[in-house]
């Protein structure tokens, strides 16, 4: 791909080849030579950062604290949890040989830690004063998606994080489960700017080995809903196998109760998708690697020292309170290239500054989320600026949720379900409850229960497909 072209492909038409070219001609990443892995570049792994220091805040506010944990898990210990186990089977990567020496057990290349992290927690519990452990691992799983990739929402490794917690009792580690999803929609709705939707998975969906999982979802552009992050309420079932278990006060041996949790860079695939446009990408302030780009516009070699001269005091003025800020003063490029270059990559917002602003005693702000631009006084730059980067952020997620409402449609008849689908749209429907139901309207229609909200209990109405008597409101929508 040729960066001078930009975005060829139109977000309308192509989504799919719209979305490749703005992570890869934005670079945000690339392709790595083996097939379904791909690297961060500094843009990329920059956005991975602030999500990280946003979301680890949080975490350690609360009482989590992190750990490590290494890369191979034996086949036997991922086998003591046989459901769990089986579930990741087919994802699963193998190492057989160490050097020219084939290995005895098995090693996996971890596709999640539940068995790693428990067989480990059940030496370090002994009694209820070790409790609750709360521990979450910042690290990389490894799944076999070798066909059907796509940068930052399939590939065969992933950066994520995931939260491994014990408690002495049931209400406890279900609160853990609500707490940690509440942490996550925060942090999705306040730093990615987008709209996300709470609930329960269906008994099908749950997590291999989980009592329940509640879950996050969104809908993209395309119409296919994006699960943004899950936490489970894993009950006794890994603290059995595992023997996770501790001495409570009047020195009688318990088993613990326990909760999982994770959210991976899959979160930015998702905000590439929600906010870009037909220019590229569009960032929300606060995850952006750079909040402000100082263009100077200049005709001759005087004009350009007097405007580097006023656009590094811009600079130095923005970066004092605390504005990530870019001065591109690159010779060789036309002020129309630079604008085009920093709008492929998302800037929130871009100063421009010439000899006639200079002599009115002002610049051009260009806002990139709306494409909208406005003069503004050279002796309020940072005070304007920091407002506009909060307005931005506020204005990015009103209108996503505004378009996430839009999108979200409640039928009664399955017939306006199947349309509504081809529309794009995610569906708000009466379920009985029955796997069955689920299974057929995703053999017919394509679409998966996406979540229960947990807002949404409708027990008057007919189920969508089979018309007995509805338990509960489902969302169901085609699915990445």
């Amino acid at each position: 791909m040729n960066k001078e072209v930009g975005i060829t492909a139109s977000k309308n038409d192509d989504f799919s080849e719209w979305y490749t070219q703005v992570v890869i001609k934005a670079e945000l990443a690339d392709y790595a030579p083996v097939k379904g892995l791909i690297v961060l570049r500094p843009d990329g792994y920059s956005i991975w950062e602030s999500i990280k220091e946003s979301l680890d805040k949080k975490l350690k506010e609360t009482g989590h604290r992190n750990g490590f944990l290494p890369v191979l898990i034996p086949e036997s210990l991922l086998g003591k949890e046989k459901k769990h186990f089986e579930g990741f089977n087919p994802e699963v990567f193998w190492v057989t040989q160490s050097g020219d020496s084939e290995i005895g057990d098995r090693l996996a290349l971890r596709p999640t830690s539940e068995t790693l992290a428990y067989s480990l927690y059940s030496k370090w519990i002994k009694s209820w004063r070790d409790l609750p452990l709360k521990i979450n691992f910042w690290n990389s799983a490894l799944r076999a998606e070798i066909t059907g990739t796509k940068p930052f929402l399939r590939t065969s490794e992933f950066l994520w994080q995931e939260g491994h917690t014990v408690h002495a009792t049931q209400d406890e580690a279900e609160n853990e489960v609500m707490e940690i999803l509440n942490i996550y929609k925060k942090t999705i709705e306040e730093e990615l700017a987008i709209p996300v939707i709470t609930g329960k998975k269906s008994e099908k969906d749950k997590f291999v080995g989980a009592v329940y999982t509640t879950t996050l979802e969104s809908l993209m552009p395309d119409g296919k809903a994006l699960q943004m992050g899950t936490s489970h309420f894993l009950g006794q079932n890994f603290s059995k196998p595992f023997d996770v278990k501790y001495l409570d006060v009047n020195n009688v041996e318990t088993y613990a109760w326990q909760a999982s949790w994770g959210v991976s860079w899959r979160l930015i695939g998702g905000m590439i998708m929600v906010h870009g446009d037909s220019k590229g990408l569009v960032l929300p302030p606060k995850v952006s690697p750079i909040q402000v780009v100082i263009i100077p516009i200049y005709y001759s070699k005087e004009d350009r020292e007097t405007m580097i001269l006023e656009a590094n005091k811009i600079k130095d003025s923005l970066a004092s309170n605390n504005v990530r800020v870019e001065l591109d003063d690159r010779d060789n490029l036309t002020p129309g290239f630079k604008f085009n270059d920093w709008e492929l990559k998302g800037i929130p917002i871009r100063i421009e500054i010439g000899p006639k602003d200079i002599a009115k005693n002002q610049v051009v702000m260009a806002r990139r989320y709306n494409q909208t631009k406005d003069d503004i006084s050279l002796d309020k730059v940072s005070e304007t600026i920091n407002l506009e980067l909060e307005n931005i952020q506020q204005q990015m997620f009103v209108n996503a949720k505004k378009i996430l409402d839009e999108r979200v449609v409640r039928v009664s008849e399955y017939q306006q379900f199947k349309e509504e689908l081809k529309n794009g749209k995610m569906i708000d429907c009466s379920w009985c409850g029955n796997q069955t139901c689920e299974d057929k309207i995703k053999e017919e229609t394509g679409a998966g229960l996406r979540v229960v909200p947990f807002d949404g209990t409708q027990k008057s109405e007919t189920c969508i497909y089979c018309k007995n008597s509805g338990t509960t409101n489902a969302l169901f929508a085609k699915g990445y």
